[in-house]
């Protein structure tokens, strides 16, 4: 999961960076709307924007109105201390699809998040099943036919992004773009490594993870 920050306060910034990244997230980190606004013009594989409404240089309802004035369905969860009806109706007219005022727990944010993005796969279930593979999104936990298998942190990012597009090719650079935050340098061959692996602990009985040479890969029953 490829997540965005727009908040200003750099304590709580770095809060919600240490929880969501403890979770297994990519989360990258803007301080002002002007930022937040050119880095969702400039990348679409996020897959949600924490957005503060009182960001400096650009006000987050202006961020979030430029958003969907770009016909953009990504998920956003609005973070504020304006906790009034106006500012709820405004932000949820704007095309919020939650919000929460400020203070917040952060495991309240946490379940919000993993809400938002099962919405997003379609799903009201916090299981997603592929064949005898199975993949519980609240625990980050894989079993194939009742057997928990060993995953890595970065090996269970990469399988949560193969199960949101079961069926369905997914090329390297779109791999580097959800697992990896700013900054971070992963190569190609660092993709086909991870992929090996995952290989090696998923592909028992009717499942495989498919390579079509030159675009990339999918997960198939076969």
């Amino acid at each position: 999961m490829r997540i965005l920050i727009a908040e200003d306060d750099q304590v709580l910034a770095d809060g919600l960076l240490r929880a969501l990244r403890s979770s297994g997230a990519a989360v990258d980190h803007v301080t002002d709307g002007v930022q937040a606004d050119a880095a969702l013009m400039t990348n679409t594989e996020f897959d949600l924007l924490i957005l503060d409404l009182g960001l400096p240089k650009l006000h987050g309802l202006e961020v979030l109105k430029r958003l969907r004035g770009r016909g953009s369905s990504l998920q956003v969860l609005i973070l504020t201390a304006a906790d009034s009806v106006e500012e709820r109706v405004k932000g949820l007219d704007y095309g919020a699809d939650d919000y929460m005022a400020k203070p917040f727990a952060l495991e309240e944010l946490e379940a919000r998040v993993r809400a938002l993005t099962r919405r997003t796969a379609g799903s009201a279930s916090t299981l997603i099943k592929h064949g005898p593979l199975s993949y519980d999104q609240s625990g980050r936990v894989a079993t194939i036919d009742g057997k928990m298998i060993d995953l890595s942190a970065r090996e269970i990012s990469l399988l949560e992004i193969l199960l949101a597009r079961s069926g369905r090719l997914v090329s390297k650079d779109q791999l580097v773009e959800r697992l990896c935050e700013w900054g971070e340098e992963v190569s190609n061959n660092a993709i086909e490594v991870y992929i090996h692996r995952l290989r090696k602990k998923i592909e028992k009985g009717p499942i495989r993870i498919a390579t079509v040479r030159g675009l990339g890969y999918c997960l198939e029953k076969i």
